[in-house]
C-alpha cells in the first residue's frame, strides 16, 4: 500500500516509514549503505498518516487515521510501542517534537493541536509512571482558531514557535507566553494568513523584504521572505496585496 511519510533518525542510521497498510517500518543503514528492515511495527489500527524521530533520542513517534499518536523504542533488539497518546477524536495527521524532545504536539482532523509533555519516573509533579518507562499528559489544547483538519505542525527549534497548516487555506504560528506554568503551557495566535493571501503577522519579526510578483504561471501567490533569526523586539503587520 501507499507508503505516507519516511523520516531520518538523528544518527542516521536509522529510518522510519509508515504506510496505509497500517504498519510502521524500522529500517537500518549499515557502512556499506544497505538497508535492512529490522522491525515492522503493527500497533495501529488504522493508516499511518506520519512519523518523525525524537531530536536527540532513537525514540520514533507515529500519527495514525485511527486518532491515536503511538511512540516506540529499541527494547531487547526489537522495536516496541512504549506508549499510546490518546485524545483527539479524529484522523491524527501529524506530530512534532520540540527542540528539547520533552514535548511533542500533534494536529489532527478534529481541529485541534494538542502539546503532550513528557514525565520521567519520579518526577516532581507526581505523575505516574510504569516501570521505567516515562509518561506522556497532555498539557495544552489548542482549539478554536481552526476551521477544517489541521494537516501539518512544526516546532522551529530555534525560536519555540509553533506552526500549523490548515484545510481552510490558512497558515497559523503561535507562542507560547513566557510566563505560563510548563505544567499547563499558554500558547498564543501570533500570526496568521487569511485564506484570500492577504498575509497578517502579529509575530515578532525582523523582515527582510516582502514582495508579491505577478508571475504567468504565479498571480495571486506572494512571496514573503522573512529573516532565519526572529526578533523579539518588533511586532509588527504587514498586509500583502497583489498586483494585478
Amino acid at each position: 500500500n501507499e507508503v505516507k511519510s519516511v523520516a531520518w533518525a538523528p544518527s542516521g542510521s536509522l529510518l522510519a516509514t509508515c504506510s496505509r497498510d497500517k504498519s510502521v517500518w524500522v529500517w537500518e543503514v549499515d557502512e556499506e549503505e544497505e538497508y535492512e528492515c529490522v522491525s515492522v511495527l503493527n500497533s495501529h489500527t488504522q493508516d499511518v498518516k506520519h512519523v518523525v524521530w525524537h531530536p536527540n533520542q532513537e525514540l520514533l513517534a507515529s500519527a495514525s487515521y485511527d486518532d491515536t499518536v503511538k511512540l516506540y523504542h529499541e527494547e531487547e533488539d526489537d522495536w516496541v510501542c512504549c506508549a499510546t497518546l490518546e485524545g483527539h477524536e479524529s484522523t491524527v495527521w501529524s506530530v512534532a517534537f520540540d527542540r528539547s524532545g520533552e514535548r511533542l504536539a500533534s494536529c489532527s482532523d478534529d481541529k485541534t493541536v494538542r502539546i503532550w509533555r513528557q514525565y520521567k519516573p519520579g518526577n516532581e509533579e507526581g505523575v505516574a509512571c510504569s516501570g521505567t518507562d516515562p509518561t506522556w499528559k497532555c498539557v495544552c489544547n489548542l482549539s478554536g482558531y481552526h476551521t477544517r483538519t489541521i494537516y501539518d505542525v512544526a516546532w522551529c527549534h530555534l525560536t519555540g514557535a509553533l506552526a500549523t497548516a490548515c484545510g481552510d487555506d490558512a497558515i497559523r504560528i503561535f507562542e507560547e507566553s513566557a510566563s505560563s506554568d510548563p505544567r499547563q503551557p499558554t500558547f498564543s495566535l501570533a500570526a496568521h494568513n487569511s485564506p484570500s493571501w492577504a498575509v497578517t503577522l502579529h509575530c515578532s519579526a525582523s523582515v527582510l523584504r516582502t514582495s508579491v510578483e505577478a508571475e504567468p504561471s504565479r498571480k495571486k501567490r506572494p512571496r514573503v521572505s522573512f529573516s532565519r533569526h526572529m526578533s523579539l523586539m518588533a511586532r509588527a503587520v504587514f498586509p500583502v496585496s497583489f498586483l494585478e
